[in-house]
C-alpha cells in the first residue's frame, strides 16, 4: 500500500512514457482509483475540464482528479489532490463543454466511472490529441 506523499510518483511510474494517448492514461487513471492509499477512508475522485487561462492563455483542461484527506494522528491535517490534467487547444466544440463530476455523489467508483464515460461531454476530448500532460500533487 502506497502513501499520498508517494501518489504522485507511484501514478508517473505506473503512466511511463505513453502520455500523448488520453484513453490509456484515463485507464490507468482508473485502475490507480481502485487501490488503496494508506489513511485513506473514502475514495474522492473528480473528473472536471472546461476552457480556462489559468496559465495566461486559454487552454481546454481535462483534469482526471484523486482528492487524499490527510490526517495528522486522528486530527484533520489538509487535503491533497493528485492532477492527471491534459490541455488542448480549445476549439469551437471545446469551449462549449464543461464538466465536474465526483464520485462521492455515486453508491461506489464502477457507477461513478460508468456514468462519467457515458457523458458525450467525456467521450468527446478522449479522442482527441493534447498538448501537454501535467502529473501533479498539491495541497488544497
Amino acid at each position: 500500500m502506497i502513501s499520498f506523499k508517494q501518489a504522485e510518483s507511484y501514478f508517473k511510474d505506473r503512466i511511463g512514457e505513453d502520455t500523448n494517448d488520453i484513453k490509456k492514461v484515463w485507464e490507468t487513471f482508473k485502475n490507480f482509483c481502485q487501490e488503496s492509499v494508506e489513511g485513506e477512508e473514502e475514495k474522492e475522485i473528480l473528473v472536471q475540464c472546461g476552457v480556462y487561462d489559468f496559465t495566461g492563455e486559454e487552454l481546454f483542461h481535462f483534469d482526471f482528479v484523486r482528492q487524499f484527506t490527510v490526517y495528522d494522528e486522528d486530527e484533520y491535517s489538509h487535503m491533497e489532490q493528485l492532477h492527471c490534467e491534459f490541455l488542448l487547444n480549445p476549439t469551437v466544440e471545446l469551449r462549449n463543454i464543461t464538466i465536474e463530476e465526483w464520485s462521492m455523489d455515486f453508491v461506489n467508483l464502477d457507477d461513478f466511472f460508468h456514468h462519467v464515460e457515458n457523458l458525450q461531454e467525456f467521450k468527446f476530448p478522449l479522442n482527441l490529441k493534447a498538448i501537454k500532460l501535467e502529473i501533479y500533487q498539491e495541497e488544497v
